[in-house]
């Protein structure tokens, strides 16, 4: 029997996750309160377990302070914008928490790999990002940054999965069919955008992924250790340093990234 079946194991799962939804309602109501912005940026692999995680923090806080962006493919008049342009409407305003699904590190990860941004682009992001987050952070917004990290067998198997399940074939794209054979590139990618893009004002969080329970609670927990609200019950938001950690230079020399 796996983990995953074990009724012990689920009810622990699903009792813990409880808790921190819970703590999640209780920042929410200080956010709104307070007029506090929250932003979440989530990246990493296809099936690395984004849409999971934001599925469980959002299930029991308010629609209507609570937003998920994914954007789509550019159009013609987003190409032609100042890069950031996209994605500042849909930046969280007082009393909100947005979820980015991807977010503007596009062009550190899935760009840069693809080749759908030149050489050129791509160094102005890189040198930009961090002087445009600061900018958002000095406006009062808290951010956090995740980066989902998954190995390279466990992709494979939940790649497979997807084409097989008939419910989850919406989440399949003509980039998931390729992400496999750019592997080696976008580990390349990964880790340039961790050591250029991570910073003190919004540093970059690492989340081992290959247990979606374990990778769910950690994250959610870590994220309520890094948010400041009244009531904050600390013995819920233990974490597992082995499954979330800050990013260093010293997560290579420990072999900590997937490979």
């Amino acid at each position: 029997m796996s983990k995953d079946d074990d009724p012990k194991d689920k009810r622990s799962y699903h009792d813990r996750l409880r808790e921190l939804q819970i703590e999640l309602v209780k920042l929410q109501r200080q956010l709104i309160k307070e007029n506090g912005k929250v932003l979440v940026i989530l990246e990493g692999r296809d099936a690395a377990g984004k849409d999971g995680v934001i599925k469980r923090i959002v299930q029991h806080l308010s629609p209507r302070e609570t937003r998920v962006v994914a954007l789509g493919k550019p159009s013609d008049r987003d190409t032609s914008a100042w890069y950031f342009q996209r994605y500042v409407p849909h930046l969280p305003v007082g009393g909100e928490i947005v979820l980015f699904n991807r977010s503007w590190y596009n062009r550190a990860g899935v760009e840069r790999v693809m080749g759908f941004c030149t050489d050129e682009e791509y160094e102005r992001f890189m040198e930009t990002v961090i002087g445009f987050e600061v900018m958002l952070a000095r406006s009062g917004m808290f951010i956090r940054k995740y980066y989902l990290d998954i190995t390279r067998d466990e992709q494979k198997e939940r790649l497979k999965d997807r084409r097989d399940d008939p419910l989850s074939q919406w989440k399949i794209s003509p980039i998931d069919e390729v992400a496999m054979k750019h592997w080696k590139q976008y580990t390349e990618a990964r880790d340039a955008m961790l050591a250029r893009t991570h910073h003190v004002t919004a540093p970059w969080t690492v989340v081992a992924t290959n247990d979606k329970h374990e990778a769910r609670l950690n994250l959610i927990a870590d994220l309520l250790v890094h948010l400041p609200y009244k009531g904050k019950d600390e013995s819920v938001l233990r974490t597992d340093p082995d499954v979330v950690f800050e990013y260093s230079e010293q997560v290579h020399e420990r072999d900590m990234l997937a490979k």
